[in-house]
């Protein structure tokens, strides 16, 4: 696969597709048993749409079961977590709007040690 840039965390694995002024593409792989940190940005938006497996996604205050073919709208500020609760890779693909930083991550919660 052509990827931009990719990068492996303790759940999974992230692929940058397209990194263009105000937006950018990612396919996010969270393994089996893993979640992403709770975590919010404060310059961006984020669209995601599942493209394979199955997880809990939570936005908020509140939860929900998702699976293969669901989408989801993450607005700037909203505290969001996704979880993979299926035997297979949960596969993400994820478009960012707005200023597209790995460093607009503000992690609340995080079972790696990650700040």
């Amino acid at each position: 696969m052509n990827w931009l840039d990719s990068d492996d965390r303790p759940w999974g694995r992230w692929e940058e597709y397209l990194n263009e002024d105000g937006y950018r593409v990612k396919r996010i792989i969270v393994h089996p048993g893993q979640r992403l940190s709770l975590q919010k940005h404060e310059h961006r938006r984020e669209y995601w749409v599942i493209a394979a497996g199955t997880g809990v996604f939570t936005l908020d205050d509140s939860e929900k079961s998702i699976s293969t073919g669901d989408s989801l709208y993450i607005p700037v500020h909203g505290v969001h977590r996704v979880q993979n609760t299926g035997d297979e890779p949960l596969i993400i693909i994820e478009t960012q709007l707005g200023r597209c930083e790995e460093d607009d991550i503000i992690r609340l919660e995080d079972d790696y040690g990650r700040s």
